[in-house]
């Protein structure tokens, strides 16, 4: 340890009453008595720090005189970001100064000319309130709040973001308070006072939390101040001027039941301050020897009246060191440098200290990272993710950009918290208070108890009213909890229970997200693989079934326990729940127009496979609307579904191809006649066939739209029979002959596609002319599939190939699926080609894949059983607009799974390190299948929100990686790989997407602006 006491660190002989050292270590304050007023002066560490910079003439060692108090400075803080600097004084006031740009070297008045201002430092905001001295003040984590205390007994606390605004007056202490600690996690303020008193104050509520005097009882005579103290873990608070036995202590109070069992004994007189290390330390590990694992500790220097100063270690049960008579009168304030090695002390005699530890001495400093670890395993939720805005809301934002951005987001804020309250008396809930960080669920237990109803039975009893307490046993509470979906009962698959229902009151007019409008065209879903949730005949508003899908808005914590149970939300429009899934089937309720001859009496309350409400909606400007027959396959059998007021259809399904894509259940084209169970096929043919039948038509294309009629043995020439394919575009017609019985059709807009009983596959073009020669498959076809200019074949024997009939070539050649089948038993439950000709199989495992010609390889895409999709929570990072990626493969696939990920963050008990890395997990996940998918929409849509997701976990090193991909080399070069656009989208137009989102936040200013010059740079003049 070295010491040093800076003889040109003076306010000229008069007493120093505070001291505080910069975050950034460059300088630090001084605050006390001036000639005739209160003064503030700021000086430069350098010289304090290196001998040779203080020999040296040429480095300035006071930076900033000022001289506005009209009274003495009792104390000097800066802010936590470095930008303020606040005042408080025996003229009542407190004063915020900021720097500003220098105009020149201003001289002090009636000075001599060396004392000339290296910095200007203006006061830009005068607090007045108090009525008395102000003796301390403090900045709340991440500077929202100032607090100022008095000795008018008060504590005023300030919004730092609006100064001179007041939040509140915290009245309690009947002695002059002299003292203000805030906990480093955000949720406390302490305060000490003349009244042999402690008290600590909720900043939820603004009200007091403990108080405590036991320890202060003794006390006798005062001190000029008390400056206690808040450990960095937020564990220990430590007051000043306690006594024990009749000697002076340090009260350590735990914030554990506000406990006052252990103090810092040893000062001769009372002791006045009391200052943490802001680091939080562990053992120094020798050189060699193994690490052994030892518990982090904290370091805590006391001052006294005694005129000695004492360095604890809360891991050792005597002080570090104690220096005595280090002063000739009280030691007044302490303050430590951010690295935790350094440490300035002032005193009444007007001079000031400086000590310096080595490492050897106080252990080893944990990292931030580390510190908000410890503080999100107690506390649950780390200060590095506590709300960004209230982070960083005084910091200076140095790029015009980014202050539009932050503008942007916070009228999107006030436009959502609005569109909430509107959308009826139910989804309005009222707003969460912002401040929730660690908010504790004793805490919202107490509230609730705050609200029991208690009423007196006949004889006199008192009978409480149960409230419901949802059964909270995670340890990390966040206001997420409460905007969450029910817990869902554990059952075949998440999917098949989560039922969205649609009021068609809920958005009149237009149609909602879940009815299909004609322009888009609906999609053919394929029955559910896994049970389907059945949903109670006597409902009749959709669902009794306790399922909530409570809004995305906020509920107050109290509400939202009650609101789970007792009301039955209405759906909003908000809710994010396109029904495009291949489980569970959902009751629909349509915008009441006559949609068509499906409307009968009972279509309300009864389950309606979606496709078939799809259909209804597409087809009711159709002359002819084809059913599909009411059958669900579960695995290989079955089930006949009858139901009442309804005919069974005996017609073809028809299946009508989305803009992308079409899906067919595959052994549909089963005539429903066959309702038994599929006869065993051999062992080579793994899926089953569809069966020939006289005649079948279907509807290939809505816009141009184009139907195929098939007709089987039309004649028999030369004892072969012919079949003919008839097709009408537009009113045009064409018809051909084929030389055998058709099992399958497919097509698109551009492209026709039939299989043949005799395993030939013939391609047409639009107009009837063949694209390409008879393709001669090696075992019968399963399904086929035309997208664009694209033909898929599956067949029996479980291979897949697909062609470009456009270019005539092979892009999937007989690719076996065996390697995706787990067991004898899986088979394909789905079978879809997307518009860029990538093929994807559905399996009754509920895994889902796509077969990557890039990467040569079978890629999974969706997984029905995967824990991430269910945990993952990103609801916070969704778009407001939410359409793009409802309709892209991915979600078709991922089908209702994903809603229940995005309805997730439900009340598990993962804690939320492990959810956070489960979301980002899940989110990449999905970048990597939208873009093995070619699903360009799909990919942006998830682009953004994994941005938006990095941005407010505050990941900068996948943040910036991402920026780096995206922006790719600014000078062309032969060796890079780099490639400026994927999917068709350009990776620079993407970055510009992202960068405000990047802006929202301002702790990556730095990287967005980096980022931003960049792509000006690069911008075609």
């Amino acid at each position: 340890m070295k010491l040093l006491k800076p003889s040109w660190v003076s306010h000229n002989g008069k007493p120093i009453f505070s001291v505080d050292i910069h975050p950034d270590g460059t300088k630090f304050a001084t605050g006390g008595q001036g000639e005739d007023s209160g003064k503030v002066m700021i000086w430069n560490m350098a010289p304090v720090l290196r001998e040779e910079d203080e020999k040296n003439e040429n480095i300035p060692k006071m930076l900033c005189q000022m001289d506005n108090h009209l009274a003495c400075v009792n104390c000097v803080r800066w802010s936590n970001n470095g930008l303020y600097l606040a005042s408080g004084g025996d003229d009542k006031l407190v004063m915020v100064w900021k720097r500003a740009a220098l105009i020149g070297p201003s001289t002090v008045f009636g000075s001599s000319s060396k004392l000339a201002n290296v910095e200007q430092w203006r006061c830009v905001t005068i607090l007045r309130n108090h009525t008395g001295d102000v003796m301390d003040v403090a900045w709340s984590p991440h500077d929202v709040w100032l607090a100022s205390c008095s000795v008018d007994n008060t504590i005023v606390i300030w919004n730092a973001r609006k100064f001179p605004e007041m939040v509140t007056c915290l009245r309690g202490h009947t002695g002059l308070v002299k003292g203000l600690t805030w906990d480093p996690v955000g949720k406390y303020i302490a305060s000490q006072a003349d009244d042999h008193s402690l008290k600590v104050w909720r900043t939820v509520d603004w009200q007091m939390e403990a108080n405590i005097t036991k320890p202060f009882n003794e006390c006798g005579g005062t001190t000029h101040v008390l400056r206690l103290s808040w450990s960095p873990d937020g564990q220990y608070l430590v007051s000043a001027h306690a006594m024990n036995n009749s000697g002076p202590t340090a009260q350590i109070v735990e914030r554990d039941g506000w406990k006052t069992n252990m103090d810092f004994v040893g000062h001769r007189k009372a002791v006045t301050v009391v200052k943490f290390n802001p680091k939080i330390f562990k053992k120094k590990q020798k050189n060699g020897s193994s690490p052994k694992p030892s518990c982090p500790y904290c370091c805590c220097a006391v001052g006294s009246k005694d005129r000695s100063l004492s360095v604890w270690l809360t891991s050792l049960k005597r002080p570090l060191v104690v220096i005595h008579d280090l002063f000739d009168k009280s030691i007044m304030d302490i303050s430590w440098t951010l690295t935790g090695l350094g440490m300035l002390v002032c005193s009444m005699d007007g001079t000031v200290a400086y000590l310096d530890f080595s490492l050897d001495e106080l252990g080893d400093p944990l990292s931030e990272e580390e510190k908000n670890t410890i503080h999100q395993n107690i506390y649950g939720k780390s200060l590095a993710i506590t709300s960004t805005e209230v982070q960083l809301s005084t910091t200076i934002i140095e790029n015009p950009e980014m202050l539009k951005y932050q503008q942007e987001r916070q009228n999107s804020a006030q436009n959502n918290a609005g569109a909430g309250t509107a959308a009826g008396p139910e989804a309005a809930a009222p707003k969460v208070n912002s401040v929730m960080n660690g908010e504790s669920l004793e805490d919202i237990r107490k509230n609730l108890l705050k609200k029991q109803v208690e009423t007196r039975t006949a004889d006199g009893r008192r009978r409480i009213t149960p409230l419901c307490i949802a059964q909270l046993d995670t340890g990390d509470f966040s206001p997420a909890l409460f905007n969450s979906a029910p817990i869902l009962p554990s059952g075949s698959s998440l999917s098949n229970q989560i039922a969205p229902q649609l009021n068609s009151d809920s958005s009149p007019g237009q149609p909602s997200s879940l009815g299909a409008r004609p322009n888009q065209d609906g999609l053919l879903i394929s029955p559910p693989a896994a049970g389907v949730a059945k949903v109670l005949e006597d409902d009749k508003d959709g669902l009794k079934s306790g399922l909530l899908l409570t809004s995305a808005s906020k509920i107050e914590p109290m509400k939202a326990l009650d609101s789970r149970f007792t009301e039955r939300s209405k759906a909003t429009p908000g809710i994010p729940s396109a029904i495009s899934s291949t489980a569970g089937l959902a009751p629909l309720e349509r915008p009441k127009d006559g949609v068509s001859a499906l409307k009968d009496a009972k279509a309300k309350e009864e389950t309606s496979s979606d496709s078939e409400d799809k259909m209804a909606a597409i087809n009711k400007n159709l002359a002819f609307a084809k059913r599909k027959p009411e059958m669900l396959l579960d695995g290989g059998e079955v089930v006949e579904k009858r139901k009442k007021g309804r005919p069974r259809k005996d017609k073809m399904a028809a299946s009508i191809p989305q803009p992308f894509t079409q899906i067919t259940p595959l052994p549909l084209e089963r005539e429903p006649s066959r309702a038994a169970a599929p006869p065993a096929a051999a062992a080579v043919l793994r899926l089953p066939t569809p069966s020939q039948q006289k005649a079948f038509s279907l509807q290939v294309s809505m816009d141009p739209s184009v139907f195929l009629e098939v007709e089987n043995d039309v004649s028999v020439v030369a004892g072969s029979k012919l079949s003919q394919l008839r097709c009408s575009r537009d009113g045009r017609d064409w018809n051909t002959l084929l030389p055998s019985s058709v099992l399958a059709a497919a097509g698109s807009s551009d492209v026709l596609a039939v299989a043949c009983d005799d395993r030939m596959l013939s391609v047409f073009s639009c107009s009837g002319r063949r694209l390409l020669p008879a393709i001669q498959l090696a075992t019968p076809v399963s399904a086929l599939h035309c997208s664009a200019h694209f033909v898929m074949v599956l067949t029996a024997g479980a291979t897949l190939s697909v062609w470009d009939a456009q270019r005539q070539k092979a892009l999937v050649k007989n690719e076996s699926l065996q390697t995706i089948f787990s067991g004898a038993e899986t088979t394909v439950s789905l079978s879809l080609l997307t518009q860029q000709g990538v093929p994807i199989i559905g399996l009754s495992n509920g895994k889902s894949f796509c077969f990557s010609v890039s990467l040569e390889t079978w890629t999974l895409i969706a997984d029905k059983g995967d824990s991430l999709v269910q945990c993952a929570d990103f609801r916070s990072c969704l778009p407001s607009q939410d359409a793009a990626a409802s309709s892209g493969p991915l979600a078709v696939v991922q089908g209702r799974n994903l809603n229940a990920g995005r309805l997730a963050s439900r009340l598990s008990s993962t804690p939320h390190h492990l959810q956070q890395s489960m979301t980002l997990a899940f989110l990449e996940n999905q970048l990597a299948s939208a873009l093995t998918l070619q699903s360009a929409q799909e990919y942006r849509y998830w682009l953004l929100i994994y941005a938006r997701f990095l941005v407010n976990e505050g990941s900068e090193y996948r943040l910036r990686e991402l920026c780096k991909e995206l922006l790719g080399p600014v000078h062309k070069s032969a060796a890079s790989s780099w490639q400026p656009a994927t999917l068709g989208l350009h990776k620079r137009e993407l970055l510009r997407e992202v960068l405000p989102v990047i802006g929202e936040n301002l702790r990556f200013q730095r990287l967005f602006t980096e980022y931003q010059d960049q792509l000006e740079l690069l911008r075609p003049k």
